[in-house]
């Protein structure tokens, strides 16, 4: 049985909205990189969701996954705090009926199953981005580098991700040399294009972040995987997007002293409210139609409820951040499905 409203129902609700409402906007046309959407922080959370596909019910553009690789059992693990057991709302259905039973607490793989079930059932859904925190970063040395998450994501989600190379790709043939390169000349395809797509983006995790002996964090493992690939020619088998984390004045790529790595990054992610302090002119991140994950949106003057505030209120912030040239709004409203299925025009 279905819990929560289905997609294609909001979305039917969301065009009847009278128009000069947010809601009323049809953003299909729009580039990918054109329009803004909302997402949701830590959707595997079983106290936020039964089942993954209830988060995905709500229609939201985002959902994000906290994985661990357990280079003993050779399994990439989805929990916020448990880097050797799997604490999810994952249930590895292999058909529509199977997505709302069954026991959870899954790896990886089967959180990727969900997802492309689900998207086999709603049809024309909106592009979705897979955002993923790797909490205590990669273990390449023990078999659980970039390559093996690229392999589990293609075994997993198939034709259904929209893939660097994609990116790369000129609709009259031939190929930008950079994602840099692709960005800048806005090759994204339209949402509607892209919809039943999946785009995954990669940040560093927080025990990562935190380790002192750690030099070679996710963004930038995953930004040399990538230049390895492009110059063998193999950059089809890259499945993820590498995200500068965190916010920065100027052009945080420069963080990179391998300038090399900086035409791989398109996807930045950092917190909201340092976003909009003045000190960052995100203008740029839209002009260069580079895409923006603001986070923890609920916190940007006037700050709301993190959890519950009313939809009003919800969506206001939501405007606010697309006039900021947000790409994706991050939150914790799990319980606001017209929002969550929000798609502004950016800037």
């Amino acid at each position: 049985m279905r819990r929560g409203l289905p997609f294609l129902a909001l979305l039917a609700a969301a065009l009847l909205v009278p128009a000069g409402t947010s809601r009323a906007v049809d953003t299909g046309s729009l580039g990918e990189a054109s329009a803004t959407t909302v997402g949701i922080h830590n959707t595997y959370d079983p106290s936020a969701f039964p089942y993954l596909a209830d988060a995905l019910d709500t229609g939201t553009s985002m959902i994000e996954l906290d994985v661990w690789d357990d280079f003993i059992t050779k399994e990439w693990k989805v929990s916020h705090s448990n880097p050797l057991g799997n604490s999810n709302n994952c249930v590895d259905a292999s058909s529509a009926s199977q997505l709302y039973s069954g026991g959870a607490n899954k790896d990886l793989g089967s959180c990727l199953d969900d997802v492309r079930v689900w998207l086999a059932a709603h049809p024309g859904h909106a592009p979705l981005m897979i955002k993923i925190e790797l909490k205590a970063g990669f273990q390449a040395t023990y078999g659980l580098g970039p390559t093996q998450l690229d392999q589990t994501i293609a075994a997993h989600l198939g034709s259904d991700v929209f893939r660097p190379a994609d990116l790369l790709a000129k609709p009259g043939g031939g190929q930008y040399a950079t994602l840099d390169a692709a960005a800048k000349a806005n090759n994204w395809p339209s949402r509607s294009a892209l919809a039943g797509k999946v785009i995954l983006e990669i940040i560093p995790g927080t025990v990562e972040e935190a380790n002192p002996t750690d030099t070679l964090w996710t963004d930038k493992e995953y930004a040399q995987h990538l230049n390895t690939l492009s110059a063998a020619g193999q950059l089809s088998q890259a499945q993820i997007f590498p995200a500068v984390h965190n916010a920065q004045a100027g052009d945080p790529r420069t963080r990179y002293s391998d300038t090399t790595l900086r035409p791989w990054f398109v996807v930045f992610d950092g917190d909201a409210s340092t976003y909009l302090n003045g000190s960052i002119d995100t203008s740029w991140y839209d002009t260069n139609h580079y895409l923006l994950v603001m986070t923890d949106a609920q916190n940007v003057p006037p700050a709301i409820d993190d959890t519950n505030p009313t939809e009003a209120q919800a969506e206001a912030k939501v405007a606010q951040l697309a006039a900021a040239h947000a790409s994706v709004v991050s939150s914790d409203w799990t319980k606001l499905p017209t929002v969550q299925s929000e798609a502004l025009p950016r800037g």
